[in-house]
């Protein structure tokens, strides 16, 4: 693996174990809403289960030298396992969590890290970019559910790596290409810029970022 790759694995397993420490200091209201639009906290934590799963799907699939989607069923699967889940007890939801992350996790440990899977965008992923997906939804869902996480609480080394991600995908989706942000996103302070990237904060005199 690379050195890139190990951190990224680290990083999404750190996301992972803070996130079950703060649902076992909780009791979700799993029908409040979270700051998702449409979307309970169940239907975070249910999007939470089944992305880990499809996540140990490709995997799986993977070490047979198989390509497979994240989600078998197609997006529209994808939308009736979440709603299926979302409403039932927050307790079996955050078990099958767990179970999901070790599940996960265990793949990890054991992989070749060679082949692909098809996210559910329909483009075709390497496996050694799945840890930072990873990473990526627990993080900025963490913030979703609206227990308590914020944008500036998430890992700085994460938001690092996500607002250069985020940034160049921003810029190559102007009609000029590569264009930087304008001046009031860079004032803005990076956990900020990471909420406003993804679409998860609203700034006066800024159009919404559109790239997440």
């Amino acid at each position: 693996m690379t050195s890139d790759l190990d951190r990224h694995v680290e990083l999404a397993a750190r996301a992972h174990q803070r996130l079950l420490a703060d649902l076992d200091q909780l009791d979700v209201d799993i029908g409040a809403p979270s700051r998702l639009p449409g979307w309970t906290k169940g239907h975070v934590l249910a999007h939470l289960v089944n992305s880990g799963d499809g996540h140990a799907h490709i995997f799986d699939a993977a070490m047979r030298g198989e390509v497979v989607a994240q989600y078998p069923h197609g997006v529209e699967g994808r939308a009736a396992d979440i709603e299926a889940g979302a409403p039932r007890p927050f307790g079996d939801q955050r078990d099958a969590l767990r179970r999901s992350i070790w599940n996960l996790e265990g793949k990890w440990a054991t992989s070749t890290w060679e082949g692909s899977g098809i996210a559910p965008s329909g483009a075709v992923v390497a496996v050694t970019d799945l840890p930072f997906l990873r990473l990526r939804e627990v993080a900025i869902h963490h913030v979703d559910l609206d227990i308590g996480v914020e944008f500036a609480d998430l890992d700085a080394e994460y938001v690092r790596a996500e607002l250069r991600r985020m940034e160049m995908a921003w810029a190559a989706r102007q009609p000029m290409g590569m264009t930087p942000l304008p001046d009031g996103a860079l004032a803005l302070d990076p956990p900020e810029r990471l909420a406003w990237l993804t679409g998860r904060l609203t700034v006066d005199g800024l159009d919404p970022a559109g790239v997440f």
